[in-house]
């Protein structure tokens, strides 16, 4: 990480060291056979299935960088804020959703040293008595305090233990606490919570340096009820395909569990890759085990959007969203090809081309990488993700340091240049369940049908098959759309042109609708392509006939008041599309997307509350959105 940064840790250091420690439809993918589910249902149960929102990535003390930027906060506390309870943010403010509570969460700490720097910093622990210890904790000595904490980031990046603090039965015994107040919290039909973990992969440039710097191999691991006694971590193999040797071993032993990859947009180009993590080509056996163990992928959260990127999508007016490029704790810029999902979709159905297999076949979510125990959803109450390194409007760069009114002249803070004030507020994760409970939401991510969200709780349906246009008013709409071929994260056999059906409602929380897309991608002999279609407009409007783009619907924001103009956009799109340029022989995965009217982005909420001038180089407004899971197209003969 930048020097600069850590200078900074070392003044929170400074504070903190003063404180106290502390289903028929067809899919590529089948549950495995494992322990027999419950058959007791919940109040809301739904054969036809409810959306759940949930998030199922957010840090607290136990994570080694949370604990040194003054994170106090426990598992417990992911909980009760997920249940509409306030929490104090490391900089002193309360913390608590705007809107309803979460339906599903899980505490994700880094399982490398998991609880490992309270104990280094509690003097009843025999860590605190480390020359180690007392030098990342020393308040005198800044920058001992900086280079030991980096030992532990070049320590998990490289995958190699440090001996004296690698003391593994604390950390079993903290993973097993985790699990017990997983299990304490769970309430069927109100709070699902799952046992989890991060687990750490970093890959390395040759000026990575001893530092935490490289490109972003990380997975969310989620077992689906029991768990185990102990983890595997990077520190175990940084080699993600030796923990999906690990899974399949704890799916034989009744445990069933998936990972779920992140940030692939810093992932320098590795995340979907077309070899494997060592080198070598895909094969089935590859790709087999990659569906059974990563069914979805997180492509949105704090640290950036991975749908897509400008340079790869540039006939898409859309896809500069949420763009976050530098690889992890550095300044070094993260390769585009192999980091975005929109262009692995194409890469997956190339490989299926040349070798029969698909390894990147996955389904979508959202999560926030919340480091404070609580996700920022909301752009009108942002407190981004570290701790208190990143707790107020000017460390994060959308105000002037230093009271300044304005940007003229000012000498810049380099982290809130590089990093946090190009981060975006939390999205979620979205579940097709029968039932809030855990075999239910776990059955829907195995399953892919779920989808992503920026951060509004909007609705969003999607079914591809013998569709047709009266079903979009039909009672049963939704009935129809199952019984007529498959829902998001599907596989659909086709002998002609496919149809789809979309539907998506607004959150009423959020800002009205303004288009319904759907995005197609698939390969040639060229490379990668992709082709977006707007399937249905507001405010009465149709697509171009040429174009396949909707009209501008005329909405703005006023930015002296982050007020939204009336009278745009609606409250519900749907819509029944068939492919015009399909090409016989050509298999493709196609998902929608939804996008609402303009609001302010936090940056501009910040700079409004504080009086001063928004930051010039920041974007004033954004589209909030939601992504489903693909649908993909084969060929029946």
């Amino acid at each position: 990480m930048h020097k600069n940064l850590w200078a900074y840790s070392a003044l929170v250091m400074v504070v903190a060291a003063c404180q106290p420690a502390e289903t028929a439809i067809e899919t590529a993918l089948e549950t495995p056979a494992l322990a027999e589910k419950s058959d007791v249902r919940t109040p809301g149960y739904s054969a036809s299935r409810n959306v759940y929102f949930g998030d199922l990535h957010i840090h607290t003390k136990n994570s080694f960088d949370a604990y040194i930027f003054n994170v106090r906060s426990t598992p417990a506390d992911v909980y009760r804020f997920a249940l509409g309870e306030t929490l104090v943010h490391p900089a002193g403010f309360k913390m608590a959703l705007q809107g309803p509570p979460l339906d599903f969460v899980a505490a994700t700490d880094h399982g490398a040293y998991m609880g490992i720097l309270p104990a280094m910093d509690n003097p009843d622990s025999p860590l605190s008595d480390l020359e180690l210890s007392r030098k990342m904790f020393d308040a005198k000595d800044q920058d001992a305090i900086i280079r030991n904490f980096q030992s532990i980031g070049s320590s998990v990046r490289k995958g190699e233990p440090i001996p004296e603090i690698y003391d593994r039965d604390l950390i079993d015994r903290t993973w097993q606490d985790a699990v017990a107040t997983a299990d304490e919290y769970y309430r069927p039909g109100e709070l699902t919570t799952f046992a989890a973990y991060e687990y750490t992969a970093v890959t390395s440039r040759s000026d990575s340096g001893d530092t935490f710097g490289g490109g972003n191999l990380h997975r969310n691991v989620v077992f689906e009820s029991a768990a185990p006694q102990r983890l595997f971590s990077v520190l175990d193999s940084n080699n993600p395909e030796d923990l999906w040797d690990w899974m399949d071993d704890e799916r034989s032993a009744g445990r069933d569990v998936l990972a779920i990859p992140h940030n692939s947009n810093v992932s320098d180009g590795q995340m979907f890759d077309l070899v494997k993590f060592e080198g070598g080509k895909i094969d089935a056996d590859y790709t087999s085990q990659r569906l059974r163990n990563e069914p979805i992928i997180e492509m949105s959260q704090v640290k950036g959007t991975s749908e897509t990127h400008p340079a790869l999508s540039p006939n898409d007016e859309f896809a500069d969203f949420e763009i976050y490029e530098l690889l992890l704790a550095s300044t070094s810029v993260s390769k585009i090809n192999g980091s975005y999902l929109r262009e692995a979709l194409a890469r997956g159905l190339a490989l299926e081309e040349a070798t029969g297999t698909n390894p990147y076949e996955f389904g979508l979510i959202g999560s926030s990488d919340s480091h404070v125990a609580g996700g920022a959803y909301d752009e009108n109450d942002y407190w981004s993700k570290v701790g208190i390194v990143d707790g107020s409007a000017a460390e994060r760069g959308s105000v002037p340091p230093g009271g300044a009114k304005t940007w003229e002249g000012i000498d810049r803070d380099p982290n809130a240049e590089n990093w946090f004030s190009k981060w975006g507020a939390a999205g979620y994760a979205a579940v097709w369940a029968e039932e809030n409970t855990r075999e239910s939401i776990f059955d829907g991510m195995r399953r892919r049908e779920t989808y992503a969200t920026s951060g509004p709780r909007i609705r969003l349906r999607f079914f591809g098959g013998d569709v047709a246009a009266d079903m979009l008013d039909a009672a049963d709409m939704v009935e129809q759309g199952y019984s007529a071929g498959v829902p998001m994260g599907g596989k659909l056999s086709v002998d002609g042109a496919p149809s789809f059906m979309a539907w998506a409602a607004r959150d009423p929380r959020g800002a009205p609708l303004e288009r319904l897309q759907i995005i197609k991608s698939w390969s040639t002999a060229e490379g990668p392509q992709e082709a977006i279609y707007d399937m249905a407009c507001s405010d009465g409007a149709t697509p171009d006939s040429q174009t396949n783009r909707c009209p501008d619907n005329g909405a703005s924001v006023e930015l002296t008041t982050c007020q939204p103009s009336t009278g745009q956009g609606d409250p519900e799109l749907k819509a029944v599309w068939t492919d015009p340029d399909y090409e016989a022989g050509i298999n493709a995965a196609y998902y929608v997307r939804v996008l609402e009217n303009p609001t302010c982005r936090w940056s501009t909420y910040d700079a409004l509350r504080a009086g001063v001038e928004r930051n010039p180089d920041l974007p004033a407004t954004l589209r909030e959105r939601a992504w489903s899971s693909p649908i993909w197209t084969s060929h029946s003969n």
